[in-house]
């Protein structure tokens, strides 16, 4: 009888595990503004550490909706982790807790493949000090790199890049902010962060070719108060390809780097989209032994912030699919990462209509990416 009642229970649980591969897509939330002593979670950031779990990332805003130095504010950096895949997660623990009315915020990450080591990119805003009112050679806002040797369970101490990845003399550079997102190790071994400036506006890199030990500035991709926002991925020919979030217009901007982001081809314009930090992520190598090449892009369809869709880029970058529906309604941030099996995971801002009520993470796989919209 209770060989029986073990194979039911087997049974079921198998059940389970296909209807749950069955899914096309599925979504859960992660983060909720107004829980935990926070009045908004916002910017979100997802990386699958070496282990398989996954590490989501945001911004924990204490007093109001607001960005880092705008008004009373004060941010926490905080993260949740998963290792389900993204089905259930931990208890939220606090990365950064810099002081009352400071802001430690717009995280971004990378894992080397050759340490298993997660490095994590952020800025730390002093109070009243946002990217318009940080003072030029001052480090009202700090440019900082901490790393994770347990997956993203603890961190090491801050090291301070904020000379490195400004220009100190330069009288108007108020501040350089990585992300959020986006950073990427190259199959050569280079890690590469994108980071904006203010100001003017401008994109460039921060690079490590020592696994870290050392980071290097790139030069800024031509054109001046283009963008800020934006997020790399490579090339299947190895050049780097950044997508850029707009300052003005109705389109993005795209640039190429042929020497691993020490400089970049003029930028053209990309896909016509408001204003919104996107992501962009590589999901399959034909060199890597994948039937074909794609690169994957998330962001709101439109019109406004509304309708999160992912497209596909069969060319590498050069056009991208009209997309599939993640979710219909309000939509802004969102962040990629691609899970063991080739599960394909984002965490995105959900129910803006309302103050950026949730922070969601939804999974699928390469069946609802390509099946018919």
């Amino acid at each position: 009888m209770k060989r029986m009642k073990w194979l039911f229970c087997c049974a079921l649980l198998n059940l389970a595990a296909c209807a749950s591969a069955a899914e096309p897509i599925w979504h859960v939330d992660v983060f909720r503004s107004g829980t935990g002593g926070y009045h908004t979670f916002r910017i979100p950031v997802i990386e699958t550490a070496a282990d398989g779990s996954l590490v989501a990332l945001a911004e924990a805003r204490k007093h109001s909706a607001a960005d880092p130095g705008v008004g009373k504010q004060d941010i926490d950096l905080v993260c949740k982790r998963s290792t389900d895949g993204g089905r259930t997660w931990s208890a939220m623990t606090v990365i950064e807790d810099p002081g009352e009315l400071w802001s430690a915020a717009n995280p971004a990450t990378v894992v080397d493949r050759t340490t298993r080591r997660l490095w994590l990119f952020y800025m730390r805003s002093e109070p009243g000090r946002s990217t318009r009112t940080a003072r030029p050679g001052t480090d009202d806002m700090q440019t900082l790199v901490r790393y994770s040797d347990d997956h993203g369970t603890s961190w090491s101490e801050p090291v301070d890049l904020t000379a490195v990845a400004r220009d100190m003399d330069d009288a108007g550079w108020r501040a350089s902010v990585v992300g959020p997102g986006g950073a990427i190790q190259t199959r050569s071994g280079r890690l590469m962060a994108p980071v904006w400036k203010t100001a003017p506006y401008g994109v460039f890199v921060l690079f490590s070719d020592d696994h870290g030990a050392k980071w290097r500035r790139g030069q800024l991709v031509p054109g001046e108060n283009l963008g800020n926002e934006s997020q790399l991925v490579e090339l299947a020919d190895g050049r780097i390809l950044v997508d850029i979030r707009q300052t003005t217009g109705s389109h993005r901007w795209k640039a190429v780097s042929g020497d691993g982001g020490s400089s970049w081809s003029t930028p053209e314009p990309a896909m016509t989209l408001s204003r919104v930090a996107c992501a962009i992520e590589r999901f399959t190598l034909r060199a890597a032994g994948d039937d074909r090449d794609r690169i994957l892009w998330t962001g709101p369809r439109g019109p406004g912030r509304k309708d999160l869709v992912v497209r596909v880029s069969y060319d590498e970058g050069r056009t991208f699919t009209q997309g599939q529906l993640i979710a219909a309604g309000p939509a802004a941030y969102s962040d990629l990462t691609i899970l063991p099996g080739k599960r394909v995971g984002v965490l995105w801002e959900r129910g803006v209509e309302r103050g950026y009520q949730f922070i969601t993470f939804s999974c699928f796989g390469l069946e609802f990416l390509e099946s018919k919209p």
